[in-house]
């Protein structure tokens, strides 16, 4: 029987899953739509489409390095619980291992085998066996001489909470040293950016026309605001960019001059937050844990 598009739209109304997905379901039984209902129900792809429209806000950031190439992926969920769950746990392992290798795009991640399947299959999948949304949200890549990762609050191994990468050059052992000291600070401050000739220039004009407000309002001359504009954003950039700041393990140096003491320097970093920009519904406890049980 031929499978004309009005089946395939009938069908993804019907059980929310994918156009794909209904296309071959609809293949697979011969145009019948009940059976290919069914057919979706069985494969768990019903189940999982209805899920998807859930707001997934928690999860974990993993990281990974090899050589001088590192990555830090995002795998939401909406729940903290099914995060500390060890299926979850080995699935976003699994997919960061895909990331080193692919290393390009989420896009290009999705699409990229995983056991057999790309990943985006074994997404869905997943959806359907643990109960709940989940999405790969993000992903950098993050290239240099030397490439050190760091997790703040750790669920396991490379995955937590907060996943920051450092790249630097100069000898790899005091890269590796100083690293690990600076990558920790990028997860306490979240520097906007690695210097101020890299920081967005829309932010710079935003916080230029606040601090310009506040020095006319003094009512001082001219070439004396000027200068107050002039010394207010030089501090502005040296609380923002990570170079500029007060390196937290000695405030008594700036990265910069703790990366230059340490002989080596600092060319970027990445650092990702779990639902960082996710608008989250609040929801108590006892909610959460009846959505849970509900599936």
């Amino acid at each position: 029987m031929a499978i004309t598009a009005q089946m395939v739209k009938e069908l993804r109304e019907s059980t929310g899953a994918g156009m794909m997905d209904a296309k071959k379901a609809l293949t697979e039984t011969d145009g019948d739509m009940e059976a290919a209902v069914d057919w979706l129900r069985t494969k768990g792809l019903a189940k999982a489409a209805k899920k998807s429209g859930r707001v997934a806000a928690e999860g974990l950031v993993s990281v990974a390095v090899d050589g001088g190439r590192g990555v830090a992926i995002e795998v939401n969920s909406e729940t903290d619980f099914v995060a500390k769950n060890a299926d979850f746990q080995q699935l976003v392992g699994e997919i960061t291992k895909v990331a080193l290798q692919t290393g390009e795009s989420v896009e290009v991640v999705k699409a990229a085998d995983l056991n057999g399947k790309t990943v985006d299959e074994v997404l869905t999948e997943a959806i359907a066996r643990i109960g709940e949304n989940m999405t790969l949200r993000r992903m950098h890549v993050l290239d240099g001489d030397t490439v050190v990762s760091y997790v703040h609050n750790a669920a396991t191994d490379g995955m937590g909470k907060i996943g920051v990468l450092v790249a630097l050059t100069g000898p790899a052992d005091k890269a590796q040293e100083i690293g690990k000291q600076i990558a920790m600070h990028v997860a306490a401050t979240n520097p906007a950016s690695l210097s101020d000739k890299d920081i967005d220039p829309a932010l710079v004009e935003r916080e230029k026309h606040v601090l310009s407000e506040q020095a006319r309002e003094s009512g001082k001359p001219e070439a004396v605001i000027e200068k107050m504009i002039e010394g207010r954003m030089k501090k502005f950039f040296e609380e923002v960019t990570l170079l500029g700041q007060k390196f937290v393990i000695n405030p008594d140096v700036t990265v910069a001059e703790a990366a230059k003491e340490a002989g080596v320097e600092v060319t970027g970093f990445v650092r990702v937050m779990v639902g960082e920009g996710v608008e989250k519904k609040e929801e108590d406890f006892a909610a959460e844990v009846a959505k849970t049980l509900a599936g």
